[in-house]
C-alpha cells in the first residue's frame, strides 16, 4: 500500500494579527469609509487571529502590477518548496535523489519554467525525475495531488514520489475591488508551502497508508470558486454557494465512498478538513453529521495561518496524529466546483 513517509508544513517568516493586516490593506481597497467599515467587520469575523505574508506588510503598497507581483512568486515560491521539501526529505530519511515523481501545484502564481524545475539543481534531483506541475485545482490540490501521486506509486511501487503545494495569496492582492468577494479574499487567505514525501508498496520506509481515493465535480456548479485572471492578475470568484454545495453534495459522496471501502462515517477517527473558512468548516461538520470539535485540527490551523488554498488541508494533515490504527477521512473542495476524498490508514 503507498505511504505517507513525511508531511513538512511550511509558513513565510513574516506573521501578522488579522488586526494589522485589515488596517493595512483597508485603505488600497476602498477610499469609501462605509465599505471599509464593512470590510472590517468581515475581516473581523473570520474567526482567524494570524496570517503569514511571504513580504513585509507594507511591502504591499508598492507592488506595481501583475508582472512585479508573478516575479515575486517564482522567487519566493521556489524558496519556500525547497525549504519544506529538504524538511520533508529528511524526516523520511531520504535524498533528492532518491525521488522518482514530483508533482507541484499552485494557483497564486505562474512560471515557465515551473518551480519544480527550478529545484532540479538547487535540491540536487536526477536529471530523469519525471515532474508534473499543476494549475488550476485551487484549494482541492492538496488532496487531490496526494491522491495522483498515490495513483502513481500504485503503478511504481518500488518508488518515491513527492508533493509540493506553494500558495502565496498574498500576491494576488486586488487593489480598488469593493466587491464582497474581496472582502472575503484579503480576510481569509494566506501564504504558506507544504511538502509530502510517498512511497510506494515495495519500499520499506514507513508511513500512514493511503488507502483509497475518490474525485468528484458537482454539476452546474463552475460559477462558485475559481479566479477570473486579467491584466491586474487573479480577480477572486468567491460565492456563498460553497455551503450549499456541501450541503447537497457531501453526505452522498463521502458516506457511498465509506461504504464502497467497508466503512461508515461512524469508522473515521480522524476528519482532515481542508479549512476552507467558518462556514466551510461548519457546512463540512453539518453535512458529515460530526461535532465541530472533530475538525479541531482545521480550526486550529484557520486561526493560526488562514486558508492556505491547497497547502491548508496538508498543514491540517501534519497535524493530525490519531491512535494506532484508526482511519483518517482527508477531503478538501476546489474550482469546478471539485472535491477530492483521500482515505487514510495510521498503522
Amino acid at each position: 500500500m503507498t505511504r505517507i513517509a513525511a508531511v513538512a508544513p511550511v509558513l513565510p517568516a513574516y506573521a501578522y494579527s488579522q488586526a494589522e493586516i485589515t488596517h493595512e490593506l483597508a485603505p488600497l481597497i476602498s477610499p469609501d469609509p462605509q465599505r471599509r467599515a464593512v470590510l472590517e467587520r468581515m475581516h473581523a469575523g473570520s474567526r482567524i487571529g494570524t496570517r503569514h505574508t511571504v513580504l513585509p506588510l507594507e511591502a504591499y503598497r508598492n507592488l506595481s502590477g501583475f508582472r512585479e507581483a508573478n516575479d515575486v512568486f517564482i522567487e519566493q515560491a521556489t524558496n519556500l518548496a525547497e525549504l519544506a521539501l529538504r524538511t520533508a526529505l529528511d524526516d523520511a530519511g531520504l535524498t533528492a535523489s532518491d525521488v522518482d515523481f514530483v508533482m507541484f501545484t499552485s494557483v497564486t502564481g505562474i512560471a515557465a519554467p515551473s518551480v519544480d524545475a527550478l529545484l532540479v539543481p538547487r535540491l540536487g534531483f536526477r536529471s530523469d525525475v519525471k515532474r508534473l506541475p499543476t494549475f488550476g485545482l485551487g484549494c482541492v490540490a492538496g488532496a487531490s495531488g496526494l491522491a495522483r501521486v498515490h495513483d502513481y506509486l500504485v503503478g511504481h511501487p518500488d518508488e518515491v514520489g513527492v508533493l509540493l503545494s506553494v500558495e502565496l495569496c498574498s500576491l494576488t492582492l486586488q487593489r480598488d475591488d469593493a466587491t464582497i468577494a474581496n472582502f472575503v479574499a484579503t480576510g481569509l487567505f494566506g501564504d504558506g508551502a507544504a511538502a509530502v514525501v510517498m512511497v510506494g508498496d515495495e519500499r520499506s520506509e514507513p508511513g500512514v497508508e493511503v488507502v483509497a481515493t475518490r474525485s468528484a465535480i458537482f454539476p452546474e456548479t463552475s460559477d462558485v470558486i475559481g479566479w477570473n485572471i486579467g491584466g491586474t492578475g487573479f480577480e477572486i470568484v468567491l460565492t456563498s454557494g460553497v455551503a450549499d454545495v456541501i450541503a447537497r453534495h457531501f453526505p452522498t459522496v463521502a458516506a457511498d465512498f465509506l461504504a464502497t471501502n467497508g466503512l461508515t462515517l461512524d469508522d473515521v477517527g480522524a476528519w482532515i478538513a481542508h479549512p476552507g473558512g467558518p462556514r466551510v468548516l461548519d457546512a463540512f461538520a453539518e453535512a458529515l453529521a460530526v461535532d465541530a470539535s472533530a475538525l479541531a485540527r482545521s480550526w486550529e490551523v484557520l486561526e493560526h495561518a488562514g486558508n492556505l488554498s491547497s497547502a491548508a488541508v496538508l498543514h491540517v494533515l501534519a497535524a493530525t496524529e490519531p491512535d494506532a490504527g484508526q482511519y483518517g477521512l482527508m477531503f478538501a473542495l476546489g474550482p469546478g466546483v471539485s472535491a477530492e476524498f483521500v482515505l487514510l490508514r495510521w498503522p
